[in-house]
């Protein structure tokens, strides 16, 4: 797995916003949203409109991604 978190833009609802995940949680991310057809700032905004606001935008990704990959194994 990959150190150092890398950060990245994305656009959430017409705002840009940056966020720091591992490459590995990148790379990941980028599948899931080719898998399910749709762009990454869409994905995005769909974790960011489900977290809670005890959570960051990463940190909710990084759960996401998680549980993607736990719910297919």
């Amino acid at each position: 797995m990959s150190g150092r978190p890398i950060k990245r833009s994305l656009t959430l609802r017409g705002h840009r916003t940056s966020v720091s995940l591992e490459e590995d949680f990148w790379r990941a991310f980028r599948e899931i949203a080719e898998e399910k057809s749709i762009p990454i700032n869409a994905l995005a905004a769909e974790i960011d409109e489900a977290r809670g606001v005890d959570s960051g935008l990463a940190s909710a990704i990084r759960l996401y991604v998680l549980k993607y990959y736990r719910d297919r194994a």
